[in-house]
């Protein structure tokens, strides 16, 4: 399977937010503003979740059968 540039860049993204986060503790910043960004953090994997999910669902669907597992547990696993 193929993923394309946008969802590649969004990953390189979320990893700048997490070595952020990293820095800010590092720096002893308050706890608000860590959860904050971890908060965010969370919020943008599981939006390149589903942009994985929605874009490859047939292939990802397909592959599951295969495997014999279920395409609900796949759906239950991307969330």
């Amino acid at each position: 399977m193929e993923y394309n540039k946008e969802i590649k860049n969004r990953l390189k993204r979320i990893e700048g937010q997490i070595k952020g986060v990293l820095g800010m503790m590092e720096l002893g910043k308050d706890c608000k503003s860590v959860v904050a960004q971890l908060s965010a953090a969370r919020n943008a994997i599981d939006r390149a979740i589903a942009l994985i999910v929605s874009s490859n669902l047939e292939h990802c669907l397909r592959e599951s059968l295969g495997k014999g597992e279920k395409a609900v547990e796949l759906l239950v696993k991307s969330r």
